[in-house]
């Protein structure tokens, strides 16, 4: 495969086929892909369990949003995702929104893989800096009368606070049946205020790939309030760690990272259904 795009997507990749959550990503990472994360494992060496972690989070959130009777799934920035195979599901659409060479680049790369359907999703190009990606969506089929779920795994960090902003409040006009999965990194580890000289390396290796950290928060709450969402609901990698492996070990240093589900509408517990 002739390796492009993101780097950090690829490396992304190269940790979730070593951690064996995705069977698409060993061929998507390619040699450059394990190159920059068997690299970036020296600063930080628990990458292939973070990875692990948050892979299985969200494939759980989309399983659960399915089984609640969501037929809509929106991978926001999708990048190197894979759910639309790997969870594939009758009657459920997958649209994969990100800039048009992206998705080409990711299509040619998925066109060579064995077993793996190029239709799986419905591919949404969209320059984020011109276009309107709800609009988008809407010309490729989506319904927002309908209930969905909106992935955006492994971004927020690379945008600025405007854009992070204006994502979440157009994610809000798709209605109260919408669920938002997304995670996030501290404001503190993104400005490089730490101690620990592993980390600051790692936030010293991305930018080096000319995907450099900007957005940080430590308290999601009151953006997604102002964004429009009443029901939020934060785990922290730590958390979901422990659920997963029944294991905790502070070395790991999980502790910046954040996962984040949010809805418009509020939400009796257990049933999915708007009250």
């Amino acid at each position: 495969m002739q390796e492009g795009g993101s780097r950090t997507a690829r490396m992304v990749a190269a940790w979730r086929a070593r951690a064996g959550v995705d069977e698409f990503a060993d061929a998507l990472a390619g040699p450059s892909g394990h190159a920059d994360a068997r690299a970036y494992d020296v600063a930080q060496p628990h990458m292939e369990i973070y990875l692990a972690t948050r892979t299985r989070w969200f494939d759980d959130a989309v399983r659960a949003a399915i089984a609640a009777g969501t037929s809509q799934v929106v991978l926001l920035g999708a990048g190197y995702d894979t759910r639309a195979m790997r969870l594939a599901h009758d009657g459920v659409t997958y649209y994969e929104v990100d800039h048009p060479r992206t998705g080409a680049h990711k299509r040619a790369a998925l066109a060579a893989l064995e077993g793996y359907a190029i239709d799986a999703a419905r591919y949404v190009g969209c320059d984020f800096e011109r276009q309107d990606f709800v609009e988008e969506l809407a010309k490729a089929g989506f319904d927002a009368a309908q209930p969905a779920i909106v992935v955006w795994e492994g971004v927020t960090y690379y945008l600025t606070e405007a854009a992070v902003r204006a994502t979440l409040a157009r994610v809000a006009t798709l209605g109260p049946a919408t669920r938002l999965c997304f995670d996030i990194v501290s404001k503190r580890f993104v400005a490089g205020r730490v101690n620990d000289a592993a980390d600051l390396e790692a936030r010293a290796r991305v930018a080096q790939m000319g995907e450099p950290l900007r957005f940080g928060v430590d308290d999601v709450l009151p953006l997604l309030y102002e964004a429009g969402f009443r029901h939020v609901r934060t785990t922290s990698f730590d958390e979901a760690c422990l659920d997963y492996t029944g294991t905790y070990d502070r070395a790991r240093k999980l502790r910046f990272q954040t996962l984040v589900e949010a809805r418009v509408g509020r939400f009796f517990h257990g049933d999915g259904a708007p009250a």
